[in-house]
């Protein structure tokens, strides 16, 4: 293969125009995993292809091979039919790729026509051209529905317009093929449709799309081909409008997935959980928690909805005792907690899924049998005399592994070595394990495969049932409605409206984590 130069990015007009990019036979070995085993994937110009598959599949692998950020072990790239080799990501911009991380590229601190223009040559030398920058980013906007002040600063925007930036960048590149990786994960539903609405814009223009996604209907309506891998391997390519959501599912997972749990009502019980006028700080010492009130029942789902970054992290510390309270109480199974350190409130009964798992959920130079037990190491029947029994500690390790489909090579391999997916699926078997009376679960199935999903939302089910309280925090608002007997939704640190959730529409809620206050009614 024909090494490509480091080429300056203003050749991007210049160039031909990308009209078919395939990958061919690509493998890509980690140590111990085999990420991409012979994969095959084409994009082709005016397309929308969606890359489908569990947590581990390989498909953000495969995506950073074609951006430049991996090196394949074998295979090859060919644009227009001609084998180039993309060692950077330099290089994959120079020949007309970009890509949109989950986890956005952006300096908070400067403003939208600095990050767009950062790392690029200015068309005046040594002379900043930033008003050129800002009048080509209005012209980008404009054209494809992207409209963002050029002079306003990241750590001003929204989420949804935070995303938009990281587009226009790769549009001011010159991007034919944009790579877009789980982007609609921290939207609401309205901006979900509006970025479908800018894709259908740009396939039009002629611009290729691979679309990385976990949300089957999405890809259903967003795609014109979906490819589906599983371990690593390719299952399949189908037109979307010649498969369905049961199909996609069985490939992903490789037997039938249930879409529809059964639920039976809710009974509530006893106020378990109860936050009164609750307020906090963020890291910044900022206002993260505004006069949060919230109450969870035993025997129900409180489902709190809202769009990352708006105060869901905090409150979940805030219960668990991480966060120190400013004002106002925390109240568990009638008890003040409000002052009681985290250790007090597991032996109270509560279980908590933490959303930062390597923070909060793990120790990851621990073993995953010696992480399944960190709360009651020191208990019975895991502690006898003062040391632990590792028979009774392996035995009840792996009916946990089998019971959550953790995918280790052996209870006692470190857990570092897992996937994130295979982490997340450790804390809550721990946690669930300990049978609790108030479960706060954070984003509890942020980034597992459709069948653990399935596996989880039927547990919580369960606990439910048996009468725990469960506090579920999730940015899935699918998740949020099927699960939830009752919705609330924060909004820069203050509960919007709780509602029952047969009063609950997608619209409804997008435009309450949106900000947008609900008229009085009567």
């Amino acid at each position: 293969m024909n090494s490509v130069p480091s080429a300056p990015l203003a050749t991007a007009s210049t160039r031909p125009r990308i009209q078919h990019v395939e990958m061919r036979g690509i493998v890509k070995r980690f140590p111990g995993v085999l990420a991409n085993d012979h994969v095959d994937f084409d994009v082709q110009a005016g397309e929308i292809h969606a890359l489908l598959g569990e947590n581990g599949a390989g498909k953000t692998t495969l995506m950073k091979i074609l951006y430049g950020m991996y090196q394949p072990d074998e295979g090859e790239i060919r644009i227009n039919g001609r084998p180039v080799r993309i060692a950077s990501p330099r290089d994959a911009i120079a020949l007309g790729i970009g890509m949109v991380h989950q986890h956005f590229m952006l300096v908070e601190t400067l403003t939208v026509a600095e990050n767009v223009a950062l790392g690029l040559p200015s068309s005046r030398g040594l002379l900043t051209d930033l008003d050129v920058v800002a009048r080509r980013l209005r012209e980008l906007g404009e054209r494809y529905g992207l409209v963002v002040d050029p002079h306003a600063y990241i750590w001003q925007l929204s989420v949804g317009q935070q995303q938009r930036v990281e587009i226009l960048k790769a549009l001011y590149r010159g991007a034919d093929v944009l790579i877009l990786d789980e982007p609609t994960a921290v939207l609401t539903p309205q901006e979900v449709e509006e970025l479908f609405a800018v894709m259908r814009q740009m396939a039009r223009e002629g611009h290729g799309l691979v679309f990385i996604s976990h949300k089957l209907h999405e890809v259903l309506a967003i795609s014109d081909r979906i490819t589906v891998l599983r371990d690593g391997r390719k299952i399949g390519t189908r037109p979307a409008r010649e498969t369905t959501k049961e199909e996609l599912a069985r490939w992903m997972v490789g037997r039938e997935v249930r879409f529809h749990l059964e639920k039976e009502p809710a009974r509530p019980g006893p106020v378990l959980l109860e936050l009164e006028d609750v307020h906090a700080e963020s890291d910044r010492g900022t206002p993260a928690l505004q006069g949060v009130s919230l109450q969870v029942r035993a025997g129900e789902i409180l489902g709190l909805a809202g769009v990352s970054g708006n105060g869901q992290r905090e409150l979940a510390q805030v219960v668990a005792g991480l966060r120190p309270v400013t004002r106002g109480r925390v109240r568990l199974l009638d008890q003040d907690v409000t002052e009681a350190s985290p250790a007090a409130r597991m032996d109270l009964g509560l279980a908590y899924i933490p959303e930062e798992r390597m923070k909060d959920g793990l120790i990851q130079e621990f073993t995953v049998a010696e992480n399944l037990i960190l709360r009651d190491h020191h208990k019975p029947p895991f502690s006898r005399k003062g040391f632990l029994h590792w028979p009774t500690v392996y035995a009840h390790s792996r009916r946990l592994i089998q019971a959550f489909r953790i995918k280790t090579p052996s209870v006692k391999t470190p857990a570092r070595y897992l996937s994130g997916g295979n982490l997340q699926k450790i804390v809550l078997a721990r946690e669930l394990a300990r049978e609790p009376k108030v479960i706060l679960a954070a984003q509890p199935t942020r980034g597992l495969d459709i069948g653990a999903t399935e596996y989880v939302r039927e547990r919580l089910l369960e606990q439910r049932t048996r009468g725990a309280a469960v506090l579920l925090i999730s940015e899935d608002l699918d998740e949020i409605l099927v699960l939830s007997d009752r919705i609330a939704v924060i909004y820069e640190g203050r509960i919007m409206a709780v509602m029952p959730r047969e009063e609950a529409t997608v619209e409804r809620l997008g435009l309450l984590m949106a900000g947008v206050e609900e008229k009085e009614k009567g």
